[in-house]
C-alpha cells in the first residue's frame, strides 16, 4: 500500500489514483531556463523522478508532464522585476529565444547524467499561450479576474480558499506583492498577481509578446502552469509536485486560478520537496556557495554520486550538502559498481540455493518506498544484503543477488548495471597499460613508462613499483 505526505491536509495518505484502471497524471514543475539548474534544483527533480519510478514500480502507469518556463517569470516570484529570461539575454548578449533553448538544452543533459527520466511531455510556456489565453478569458467571465491598464489579474480575496496549501494568512501576502502596488495603483487587493502583462512602464519593450483580447503582451509565471497541466492531464489530476519554495505563492496561484476558472479541484496529491542547503547555509551566489552539476563534474565527480547522496535523505528532510559528503557518496556509490561486478564475475556453486532474504529484502525495500518513499531506508537493505553475501556466500546464489539489485536498480536509478558492465572494459583497460608499463621498466625505458603512468592517472589510478612487481591503486576524488 503506497501511502505519500499530502502538503494540501498535512498528513501521509494511502495513494489510490482518481482513475483505478487509468494511468496516473504526474505534473512536476519545470525549470525556469535563464541559467544552468543548480544543485538545489536538481535535488527536487531526482525526488520527482523516484516518485514517476515508484509509482511504475508498483504497478500503476504514468503520465509525466513539466513545463519549462521560457516568459514571464519575473526576477521576484510576486510579479515584480524584469522576466529572467530578458536578464539572462543581457548577461550572455544573446537574444532571448537563444538563452532559452540553450539552458533547455543544458537542463535536459544535466538531468539525463542523473539518470531522470524525461517527462512524457515537455512543454515550454511560449508554445501553450492560447491555452494561457483560454484560462484567463474563464477567469473573466467568472468574476475571479479583473483589468487594468498595466496587466489582468486574479482576484485574490474572490477566492475563498487561496490559503488552504499555504495555510498563510492572506495579510502576510501583502509583503510578497508591496512593491507592485506602486506600479500598479489599480490593483484591488495587494496579493493579487498578474495573468497577463500589457506592454506599457517598464514592459513596454518586453521582447516576447503576443496578441489577446487585452492587448500585446506576456503572461505571467504561474498561469502557464494551470494551463499546461489541466491541458494534458485534465482536472482534477493525481500527483502535482514540485519544490517547498512554491508552495506559498506559485502552487497557491496554480490553484486559485485552476479552480476558480472551472470549479473543481486541480490536483488530489500536493507532493514538496525540501530545500538543500550548502555547508548548513542556503545557497547563495553572493556567497559563493551556489553549484551546478558541471561544478561537481570539474572536481571529478560522478553526477550519480550526488544522485546517491540525494538519496540518503529523505526528500522531505533538508539536505545538507558538503564535498565530504559527496566524497562519501562517491565511495559508496563504487562500492555498489564493483559489488556488482563481482556478482557478475561470480560462479554459481552447486550447493548455492534461494534464500529466505531475498523474499525479506525485496518486501523491505518497497516497503520503504510505499512509505513516503523512504530512499535512505530502502538504500540501507541493499547494504544489509551485500553483507549478508559476503558473510556467508556459499549460501547465495549471486545470479539471484544480481537481478534483485537491479531490480531495485529500476527505482533508484543509480544504473548499477551499465556501471558494472563499464569497470569490467575499465578494468581491463587499466590492467594492461599496467602490464605494458611494467614492461617498459623491466627495459628501463624510463620515458615511455612515465607516460603511461600519466594515462593510469586520467583514468584515475596509481601504479606502485614493489620488488614484487606493480601494484595498482584507485585515486581519490578531488
Amino acid at each position: 500500500m503506497l501511502k505519500l505526505y499530502n502538503y494540501l491536509s498535512r498528513k501521509k495518505e494511502r495513494f489510490r489514483p482518481l482513475r483505478p484502471k487509468g494511468t496516473v497524471g504526474l505534473y512536476t514543475c519545470g525549470p525556469t531556463v535563464y541559467d544552468y539548474a543548480h544543485i538545489g534544483n536538481l535535488r527536487t527533480y531526482i525526488f520527482e523522478d523516484i516518485l514517476r519510478r515508484a509509482l511504475v514500480s508498483f504497478g500503476y502507469r504514468v503520465k509525466h508532464v513539466m513545463n519549462i518556463t521560457d516568459v514571464g517569470h519575473l526576477t521576484s516570484d510576486a510579479d515584480t522585476g524584469a522576466d529572467k529570461i530578458e536578464e539572462g539575454a543581457k548577461r550572455e548578449s544573446k537574444s532571448v529565444w537563444d538563452i532559452a533553448s540553450f539552458f533547455t538544452k543544458a537542463f535536459l543533459a544535466d538531468t539525463r547524467k542523473l539518470q531522470v527520466l524525461r517527462a512524457h511531455i515537455l512543454a515550454p510556456a511560449t508554445k501553450e499561450i492560447p491555452s494561457q489565453i483560454k484560462i484567463i478569458k474563464q477567469l473573466i467571465r467568472r468574476g475571479y479576474a479583473y483589468e487594468t491598464e498595466k496587466a489582468v489579474y486574479f482576484n485574490v480575496p474572490k477566492f475563498r480558499g487561496y490559503t488552504k496549501l499555504s495555510r498563510q494568512p492572506l495579510a502576510q501576502q501583502r509583503t510578497g506583492a508591496r512593491d507592485e502596488v506602486i506600479v500598479d495603483g489599480d490593483k484591488k487587493h495587494p496579493a493579487d498577481f498578474a495573468l497577463w502583462f500589457k506592454l506599457v512602464g517598464r514592459y513596454k519593450n518586453h521582447v516576447m509578446r503576443w496578441d489577446s483580447p487585452w492587448g500585446p503582451g506576456f503572461p505571467g509565471w504561474h498561469i502557464e502552469c494551470s494551463a499546461i497541466s489541466t491541458k494534458y492531464l485534465g482536472q482534477p489530476f493525481d500527483i502535482h509536485t514540485g519544490g517547498i519554495d512554491h508552495v506559498t505563492i506559485h502552487h497557491t496561484n496554480e490553484i486559485a486560478q485552476s479552480e476558480g476558472a472551472y470549479g473543481k479541484s486541480l490536483a488530489r496529491f500536493w507532493i514538496e520537496g525540501e530545500h538543500m542547503l550548502i555547508d548548513s547555509k542556503k545557497m547563495s551566489k553572493s556567497i559563493g556557495n551556489f553549484y551546478t552539476l558541471t561544478d561537481l563534474e570539474a572536481r571529478n565527480f560522478d553526477p550519480l554520486a550526488f544522485r546517491y547522496l540525494v538519496l540518503t535523505a529523505h526528500y522531505r528532510s533538508r539536505l545538507n550538502f558538503t564535498w565530504d559528503s559527496l566524497k562519501a557518496a562517491q565511495l559508496s556509490l563504487k562500492r555498489l559498481h564493483d559489488f556488482v561486478h563481482e556478482l557478475r564475475a561470480a560462479k554459481l556453486k552447486n550447493n548455492a540455493r534461494p534464500h529466505r532474504i531475498f523474499k525479506n529484502a525485496d518486501k523491505k525495500f518497497f516497503d520503504a518506498l510505499a512509505n513516503d518513499l523512504d530512499t535512505p531506508k530502502a538504500l540501507s537493505v541493499l547494504w544489509q544484503l551485500v553483507r549478508r553475501y559476503r558473510n556467508t556466500p556459499k549460501d547465495f546464489d549471486p545470479k539471484l543477488v544480481l537481478k534483485l539489485f537491479l531490480k531495485f536498480d529500476t527505482v533508484l536509478g543509480l544504473n548499477l548495471e551499465y556501471k558494472a558492465s563499464s569497470i569490467t572494459k575499465r578494468s581491463a583497460l587499466v590492467e594492461n597499460l599496467a602490464k605494458k608499463r611494467e614492461g617498459y621498466r623491466q627495459q628501463k625505458e624510463w620515458a615511455k613508462a612515465d607516460k603511461i603512468r600519466s594515462q593510469l592517472e586520467k583514468l584515475g589510478f596509481t601504479v606502485e613499483d614493489t620488488k614484487g612487481g606493480y601494484r595498482l591503486k584507485k585515486l581519490p576524488p578531488t
